[in-house]
């Protein structure tokens, strides 16, 4: 907040996000405030940007429940997935918004949650996430994971549920590896 006392370049009034394709609204949001906690909404609400003025921005490509989440953060600094149920895609949801409004210590928190999410229910859809975005820690911890627990991953569906050729393919060659492994000891 004391990123907001005497700065004259800060916007004033609020905003209503208009969020995803259905444009659910999250009213009346301070700018000054989200201009203090992210790059990306200093440079949107900046000088001679059209939302600076403006009184709804339309957020499209994501969901109410992960933006808000962001927005919660940013004003109050908590930190809230919601429910166990889903808690692994709402850190992915919530770490790509992250990326996206530059706000690493919240990338951080959301990384450090998918990575205590990883159960056999979650492991390969967590794997086939942390492939697509590059995320080698997750996609290392995934693939032990899947490694010492094949029986429960595979119980819970998780063999069902890969999609990517590629992850396919690289969990066959984590097998392989072990069989060879179990072979030569």
């Amino acid at each position: 907040m004391a990123k907001t006392w005497g700065d004259a370049s800060l916007p004033e009034g609020k905003v209503t996000f208009l969020v995803g394709d259905d444009e659910e609204r999250i009213e009346y949001v301070t700018k000054a405030n989200l201009c203090a906690r992210s790059p990306v909404f200093r440079t949107m609400f900046g000088i001679g940007m059209k939302e600076r003025d403006a009184a709804e921005v339309t957020v499209p490509h994501t969901d109410l429940a992960s933006f808000t989440a962001l927005v919660r953060y940013l004003l109050t600094d908590q930190f809230d997935l919601g429910e166990e149920e889903g808690r692994a895609q709402r850190a992915l949801d919530l770490r790509q918004l992250a990326q996206m409004y530059q706000v690493p210590r919240l990338e951080l928190l959301c990384a450090q949650a998918l990575q205590e999410s990883v159960a056999p229910a979650t492991a390969v859809p967590l794997l086939e996430a942390a492939h697509t975005l590059g995320d080698g820690r997750l996609l290392a911890q995934c693939r032990r994971f899947v490694a010492d627990h094949a029986a429960e991953v595979r119980a819970s569906g998780g063999v069902e549920q890969l999609r990517d050729f590629g992850v396919a393919k690289g969990l066959l060659g984590d097998a392989l590896d072990q069989v060879a492994e179990l072979k030569g000891a």
